[in-house]
């Protein structure tokens, strides 16, 4: 996530254009990188490493980052 609100299990999933492309399974706070992350199922072509995605929470939309496991910076 690029705010500070995790990302809950439910939460919807929207491309750039918020159409709708999947949803959030899990998310938390993370202890070691001290920010939201979290889980979700999308299309294989909306999965790019990189990729920008929003996510819905309540009336808002935030902005999210595809990454790729683990979320660990080595």
């Amino acid at each position: 996530m690029e705010e500070r609100r995790v990302p809950r299990h439910g939460y919807l999933i929207f491309n750039e254009t918020e159409n709708e492309i999947g949803v959030v399974t899990s998310g938390t706070q993370s202890p070691t990188l001290d920010i939201p992350i979290g889980m979700g199922y999308v299309p294989v072509d909306k999965s790019t490493e990189g990729s920008k995605i929003m996510i819905q929470v309540g009336k808002k939309m935030m902005e999210a980052t595809v990454t790729k496991l683990p979320f660990l910076k080595l």
